[in-house]
């Protein structure tokens, strides 16, 4: 098994070998970005308008966040 054509063959095949599933795992990465490109394009994103009980929700954790701050610098409520 010493012959250098057996080897170079072997390498050749391999090569070949990896060069076709990239090149096909290449083309799928494209077509799904090609996918997801156009469901971006038929659903716009909007921007969220906060509803009034997201933002009392966003108050309440802001007051707990001041509460916290002051137990953590010493100051008495």
């Amino acid at each position: 098994m010493q012959d250098p054509v057996f080897y170079l063959t072997m390498a050749m095949a391999g090569l070949s070998a990896v060069a076709i599933v990239a090149m096909t795992l290449l083309r799928g990465w494209n077509g799904w970005l090609d996918l997801k490109r156009a469901e971006l394009q038929h659903h716009p994103i909007e921007p969220a308008t906060p509803s009034v009980g997201n933002r009392i929700e966003v108050a309440d954790l802001k007051e707990r966040i001041r509460k916290l701050e002051a137990i953590a610098a010493g100051v008495d409520l």
